[in-house]
């Protein structure tokens, strides 16, 4: 006669649903203060330019409140007829599809270098390059604008000692962008060259030694081993990076200050001019939605490219 074996019988812990409770009490006791936080200085904040950018709110109004009118979606209507508007649109589009994959291939190319063995101090080159993004904004763009001067800046002595002509880096339409670029790449690139760096130490030796074997040279271990095992990094880092230049007004305001013949005023500038030149917070509230609609819009397309190409589930 064989003896089955006998389960032991599963008694249910008499206080699991309070237990389950308590845990979730204490679970949102923890993250209510950041929840609160948000809906104060965020939500809040949020809402209320919403309803603000519904109003004609004004000079007038910060003198007696009674004088704001609701106006409806006129202020989105007088912004988009407005040509200012879309140049600047178009600066910003262009500082974008121009300074993202700059950014990003300096600050992986950087990543890429620094984590070779054969690199040495390798820790006085990290602090080298990440140096300008914890730097004072304001004093390296003046440091920036002596290096672009026409007659006295380094750049320019360095053309002339080779025989070309000065170039008037921020006074020419042509190349006040570019001269931009230069210098919101070189200040941004150390923060994501640290976040490549982070991520490539973590991918496995045996990757690239099997790839080796097999006969593959840097450039396809790079495209066939490095690329895929960062990819939902570099997502993060693209996404980031658009959001960032998207917002770019520091820059061209100490730089340009819009010029020369507005060729450098971005969405954010057009917007600081309108609510604190021309005091206009009513349109200027208007231009801070636009501007984050397209800011989404901009984000949900990488997230769609990206898991279609399988950088991420």
């Amino acid at each position: 006669m064989t003896v089955q074996p006998v389960a032991p019988a599963v008694v249910p812990h008499a206080g699991g649903a309070p237990t389950t409770r308590k845990r979730e009490r204490a679970a949102w006791g923890f993250v209510a203060p950041a929840l609160l936080a948000i809906g104060v200085f965020f939500a809040i904040p949020v809402f209320a330019a919403l309803l603000l950018s519904l109003t004609d709110f004004d000079i007038y109004a910060l003198a007696d409140i009674r004088n704001v009118r609701f106006v409806g979606l006129q202020n989105y209507e007088r912004l988009f007829a407005n040509p200012l508007f879309w140049g600047a649109m178009r600066n910003t589009g262009l500082f974008a599809v121009l300074g993202v994959p700059l950014s990003i291939a300096a600050s992986l190319g950087a990543a890429v270098i620094l984590n070779a063995r054969v690199i040495k101090w390798r820790p006085i080159w990290r602090v080298m390059f990440f140096a300008p993004y914890v730097t004072t904004l304001v004093a390296t763009a003046v440091l920036w604008n002596y290096l672009l001067h026409t007659r006295y800046g380094v750049i320019n002595w360095a053309i002339s000692s080779i025989g070309l002509q000065p170039v008037d880096w921020l006074g020419d339409p042509k190349t006040s962008i570019p001269a931009i670029l230069m210098f919101v790449v070189w200040k941004i690139f150390g923060y994501n060259m640290l976040i490549f760096l982070a991520v490539l130490q973590t991918v496995p030796d045996e990757l690239y030694e099997a790839a080796r074997i097999d006969g593959a040279g840097a450039w396809k271990r790079f495209v066939h081993v490095t690329l895929p095992a960062i990819a939902p990094t570099l997502l993060l880092v693209s996404i980031i990076s658009v959001a960032g230049f998207f917002q770019l007004f520091a820059e061209p305001y100490v730089m340009t200050q819009g010029g020369p013949a507005q060729s450098t005023v971005t969405v954010l500038y057009f917007m600081y001019e309108e609510g604190f030149k021309w005091w206009n917070l009513g349109s200027a509230s208007a231009v801070a939605f636009v501007l984050f609609v397209c800011i989404l819009a901009v984000t949900l397309v990488q997230l769609a490219v990206a898991k279609r190409v399988g950088a991420y589930e």
